[in-house]
């Protein structure tokens, strides 16, 4: 069954080899490098009614990221094993957020260390998902090609190394806002530290090209453009200027746990209500 310490949500932890521990169980070791040095990667997985949404595309994605680290990533089956341990017992009720972490493990070499931890989707990202976001412009400090052509830079690659992204998002908080949309030191719009960008303009839902940007080609997003003909729209991938979102029949970060937050303001200027949002959230199948 799930566990909890004590009141409060729900959380499961599984280790590779040995499944499900107590939630309060220490897996890492002291000198682990995903600790000390942010040297591993990650996926993050929506759990609803029970089941994994896009599992094996978030586990196609992990094998890339593994690449560019140059990281041994254990055998598909035996991840999805570890997935699946996590979720027995899970409640089919609860909506839930599943993390699969593979660090290098210790200085002196030996095997990866590879967890999940299976938690309850938090408040604030269902506000978010419910009410819609406000989001300010930050630069990101290089051009919006640096990283496709610098591969050290590790564009494109989900890794553990999250420091940047949670202090955007800490400056967003102490703004009184609830997320930041990163801009290249060219002007061009990039991502979220969390989430893509996603706009609807002349019948199509576009997204920022990660290629040539090396920004984290999402998942949800892929899906989402993937299937926009079903809905009757057309897809695509362009470079946007910020202030070309404020003309945009609709503009939100996707994710996949969070699914589709609608940005509301951007930089003060008021955005939206696009009528477009609910039917894409019910589409993507998040819980509105």
């Amino acid at each position: 069954m799930a566990q909890t310490d004590g009141p409060g949500p729900q959380r499961v932890v599984a280790v590779l080899g040995r499944g499900v521990v107590p939630a309060e169980t220490p897996i890492l070791r002291a000198d682990d490098l995903g600790a000390l040095r942010g040297d591993g990667i990650f996926e993050s997985v929506h759990v609803r009614d029970g089941r994994l949404w896009l599992l094996d595309e978030h586990l196609a994605r992990m094998v890339r990221s593994a690449a560019r680290l140059e990281l041994d990533l254990p055998p598909a089956a035996a991840l999805v094993e570890l997935a699946e341990q996590a979720l027995a017992g899970w409640p089919a009720g609860v909506e839930g957020a599943l993390r699969i972490v593979v660090t290098r493990g210790g200085e002196d070499g030996g095997p990866v260390t590879v967890f999940a931890t299976l938690t309850e989707v938090g408040p604030k990202q269902l506000k978010g998902r419910r009410d819609g976001i406000t989001v300010a412009t930050a630069s990101l400090g290089y051009p919006a090609g640096a990283r496709s052509e610098a591969p050290w830079l590790l564009g494109g690659a989900k890794t553990v190394s999250y420091a940047v992204n949670m202090a955007s998002q800490r400056w967003a908080t102490a703004q009184g806002l609830d997320d930041v949309l990163w801009v290249s030191s060219d002007g061009w719009a990039l991502e979220a530290p969390t989430a893509n960008l996603v706009w609807l303009a002349d019948g199509r839902l576009w997204t920022v090209p990660p290629v040539i940007t090396g920004i984290l080609a999402g998942i949800t997003t892929r899906w989402l453009l993937e299937h926009a003909g079903e809905l009757g729209l057309g897809a695509g991938e362009r470079m946007i200027r910020p202030a070309d979102l404020t003309s945009a029949d609709g503009v939100w970060l996707a994710s996949s746990v969070r699914g589709l937050a609608e940005i509301r303001t951007l930089d003060g200027k008021p955005l939206g209500p696009s009528g477009e949002t609910a039917r894409l959230r019910e589409f993507l199948g998040f819980p509105g």
